[in-house]
């Protein structure tokens, strides 16, 4: 681990040490990430491209016979949480506490194997990922314990299988997410961002352009995915636009739940989706009962078939703007990486650009921005930044900005004096809110030297 891992570790031994009065076995490690392009498109089918931060959920573990699985969280914000090795793991949907995140990998694992004793252990996590921030701090957790319970447990995995058990294993807490979140905590490599393609799940690198760097800015809007619906508003709006594109072209809908099903059912490209877009769906919101009428189903069939528990009083739909921004986003990272291979002499300005774009999008079709983002993003591009987006879920959190090199330092300052400094609640938070992330290594264990 690097050097700032190094302290942390060791400041968790010493937490540890006080509240169980015995040594951890073992550490494990899961990075936050955060998304250079390619904004709620994962759960549609496409690749998305991230990279993780050296912002982290840190774990010391022991392993024991006390047929229990004791959490603490070294942040005395976060209460303590105990669990019987032998009762099944129950997770609360409407109360999304911080160790059912960790519960969540915890049971995720116990399936996988058909485990029917856990082993026991006590564990406190640590984290410096600021939470609700769209850095993936929950997926993070989630993916810590997935690691944690597969050591503990003496079984072996790897990385992508663990990637998908703990994308699924995070749908236990509500959230209906893609698996970007999971797949580059896993599979990151320092130094590399990485452009991530689902079924079959792999990472391919992608080297960033020397001259800029990404810096992270939190608006300071907390957004959690769990306790919210607007995220699964979102995937519910995408899963009825799929249904709907495919019922136009006489494509059988019944098994196609991903806007990606659609387009490789029609071998069209990307361009030809957004057209068939704008020809086959209204930018009008549509009503439930249009949309059981054109589909051919019963108001039974759609509420059970197609939302979500926490979007079942949902009247409104956007399907045009939603499956818009899913295809024009999905092409915006295909445009990224191929500039990031070809590294011709105006990279940074290219890929700026696309991040511009990308924000566009997400503020206006997606709706998925807020006034504060908005305004951030708005001071970075003065500040001199190149580009910069939104980056996570948004309704709140970070947006990254690509900055060349040699205004770095005047670009943290310009954005700190016009952004963190006027509101004393930013002010108080900047430190941790505002940073510079080179793409970091990912998930792993550390035993107890």
């Amino acid at each position: 681990p690097g050097a700032s891992c190094d302290s942390q570790m060791k400041n968790l031994k010493e937490t540890f040490e006080s509240k169980y009065g015995e040594s951890p076995l073992f550490y494990a490690f899961a990075p936050g990430r955060v998304n250079l392009i390619g904004e709620h498109i994962d759960y549609c089918g496409y690749s998305v491209l991230p990279m993780a931060i050296e912002q982290n959920i840190l774990a010391a573990v022991s392993v024991n016979n006390s047929g229990k699985i004791q959490l603490a969280n070294a942040n005395p914000k976060y209460k303590d949480f105990s669990v019987s090795c032998s009762e099944e793991i129950a997770i609360d949907r409407d109360d999304p506490q911080w160790y059912y995140y960790f519960l969540c990998g915890v049971k995720g694992i116990q399936e996988k194997f058909g485990l029917n004793h856990l082993a026991g252990m006590s564990c406190v996590v640590d984290g410096t990922i600021p939470p609700s921030s769209g850095l993936s701090s929950s997926s993070a957790l989630v993916c810590c314990s997935g690691l944690v319970t597969m050591e503990a447990n003496q079984k072996s995995l790897s990385k992508v299988a663990l990637a998908e058990i703990c994308a699924k294993s995070e749908r236990y807490i509500g959230t209906e997410g893609g698996g970007m979140d999971q797949s580059i905590s896993f599979l990151a490599e320092a130094g590399t961002a990485k452009l991530i393609e689902f079924q079959p799940l792999r990472a391919t690198d992608v080297k960033l352009p020397d001259g800029a760097v990404f810096v992270i800015s939190n608006c300071c809007v907390e957004m959690n995915k769990a306790a919210s619906s607007h995220y699964n508003i979102r995937v519910v709006e995408c899963r009825i636009a799929t249904k709907m594109l495919a019922q136009a072209r006489g494509v059988d809908s019944s098994r196609l739940l991903k806007l990606a099903h659609v387009q490789m059912e029609l071998k069209a490209s990307l361009e030809e989706m957004l057209a068939l877009v704008d020809e086959v769906l209204h930018p009008e919101p549509y009503s439930r009962e249009e949309i059981c009428k054109v589909l051919g189903i019963t108001s039974e069939q759609f509420s059970t078939e197609l939302l979500s528990a926490n979007t079942q009083d949902m009247t409104q739909f956007k399907l045009h703007q939603r499956a818009k921004h899913v295809y024009g986003e999905a092409a915006r990272v295909l445009q990224f990486k191929s500039v990031c291979d070809s590294e011709p002499a105006n990279a940074t300005r290219l890929l700026g650009e696309l991040m511009n774009q990308s924000h566009a999008s997400c503020r206006d079709l997606y709706e998925c921005s807020c006034p504060e983002l908005d305004q951030l993003v708005d001071i970075c591009l003065k500040s001199g930044a190149v580009g910069s987006r939104l980056t996570g879920a948004g309704w709140g959190g970070c947006a990254v900005s690509m900055v060349p090199s040699e205004k770095v330092e005047s670009f943290l300052q310009a954005v700190r004096e016009e952004y963190y400094l006027p509101d004393p609640r930013r002010a108080a938070i900047e430190k941790q809110s505002l940073f510079v992330s080179k793409p970091g290594g990912g998930a792993a264990i550390y035993l107890e030297e």
